[in-house]
């Protein structure tokens, strides 16, 4: 342990000779599949090299040492995977039942657009470029009439008839204006 401990490679060798099919073993009865288990042996190796300072004899054996190191890992590795999973999980339940609510409200949203297109298109063209201009480019009364060259009043007005007609074009087909 102590050539090892200064970062020798072939003892570090002889010692995972010595301990890593031991520690395969552990790994793969608590993995349950091969490549987890490689997976775990070659991180808590890793962990070995990094730490060999930290070995202390009198509190157990080289393989008890590097076994608990194994095992230590392996529960942090099957906690995350457990709790990945159970996210995982909620995840899903949540997309499963909010699927058929979502594709039902787009639908209607192209139904109320479709509608407003329509509406929009029974108006004269001075009420529909004002309307355009306030709701679709956020332009404010003001704006509209300085970039139409209009008084402000009659911007007004043309929004304000807009309006209404689009109204009355849902009424008169017993529709509710979307909001």
């Amino acid at each position: 342990m102590s050539l090892a401990g200064g970062n020798d490679s072939a003892a570090f060798a002889a010692l995972y000779d010595r301990h890593g099919r031991a520690a395969y073993s552990l790994a793969y009865r608590m993995m349950g599949e091969r490549q987890a288990a490689e997976d775990l042996v070659q991180e808590a190796f890793l962990a070995v090299w990094r730490g060999v300072r930290s070995y202390r004899a009198e509190r157990g054996s080289v393989r008890t040492w590097v076994l608990s190191i194994v095992h230590n890992r392996g529960i942090d590795q099957l906690r995350s995977s457990s709790s990945r999973r159970r996210t995982q999980d909620r995840v899903e339940a949540v997309a499963q039942t909010s699927q058929p609510s979502e594709a039902f409200t787009e639908a209607w949203r192209n139904s109320q657009r479709e509608q407003v297109r329509q509406a929009l298109s029974s108006l004269p063209p001075e009420q529909l470029k004002v309307l355009e201009l306030a709701y679709f480019s956020g332009y404010t009364h003001t704006e509209i009439a300085e970039l139409l060259g209009l008084p402000l009043g009659t911007v007004k007005g043309r929004m304000r008839l807009g309006l209404k007609k689009i109204r009355e074009y849902f009424d008169s087909r017993g529709m509710a204006v979307p909001g």
